[in-house]
């Protein structure tokens, strides 16, 4: 699933979204997986990736319905988040990870909500600022029928990205999101399985209560200060 994740990232982002796959996810030699993507930094990676590409899915479309009804920036900005959360939380966190649930959506969708929440307020505190900004400065870049609007959401998803990789760092060495998944099939072909390395670590003890509040209140803030930005830019057209 997560390659097809870097498809949609480098259907967004071009040839950056293919050299990150490459980095992250591509293994040099078949059956060398695990070990490739064993070091922190590309786990960290292949979430931050998966983030986007699922988040990224619903605030394109949010943009592009936002911008063919004449929205106003709240309500543009609202409707993008509503989609973002929705489309990366129940499809690409919850249905297609469900298999770490033990197959079952309703316990996929509990597990996830807390991680696609934090990574998605990071997500939308680097996107906000620079939507906006081009869209003030950029001739054309509030239409999606214009080549501006989507060079703006592209680079808006590259910041996101960028802002959004230390809180998907945290929440991988945490054991709240698991960022390069290895399924290989049974020998019977009927079941998808989990090395046994991911197994140990899906039973790895979780962080306390306390520490996952703050970091929900630090996401919040994170995004808060991303609409405040946003709205200098704003009322300084």
């Amino acid at each position: 699933m997560l390659k097809w994740g870097f498809v949609l990232l480098t259907a967004y982002t071009g040839p950056i979204g293919a050299f990150l796959y490459v980095l992250g996810c591509r293994e040099p030699l078949p059956g060398l997986h695990e070990q490739y993507v064993a070091v922190r930094w590309r786990q960290a990676l292949g979430s931050t990736m998966h983030c986007v590409a699922g988040d990224g899915l619903g605030i394109l479309i949010g943009a592009v319905i936002g911008s063919e009804l004449r929205m106003s920036p709240p309500e543009h900005l609202a409707l993008e988040y509503v989609l973002g959360f929705g489309v990366g939380w129940t499809i690409f966190q919850a249905l297609f990870m469900r298999d770490m649930a033990g197959g079952s959506y309703s316990r996929a969708l509990r597990q996830t909500f807390i991680p696609e929440f934090l990574s998605m307020n990071a997500l939308m505190a680097g996107m906000v600022p620079v939507m906006m900004v081009l869209m003030v400065h950029l001739p054309g870049a509030e239409s999606a029928r214009q080549p501006t609007f989507w060079f703006t959401m592209s680079m808006a998803l590259l910041v996101g990205a960028l802002i959004s990789y230390p809180m998907n760092w945290w929440l991988v060495a945490n054991h709240l999101k698991h960022g390069m998944m290895t399924v290989r099939r049974a020998a019977s072909g009927s079941h998808a399985e989990l090395t046994i390395g991911q197994k140990i670590e899906m039973q790895m003890p979780r962080p306390s209560v306390g520490a996952i509040i703050g970091m929900a209140v630090l996401s919040i803030a994170m995004f808060g200060i991303g609409i405040g930005i946003s709205a200098i830019v704003v009322d300084h057209r």
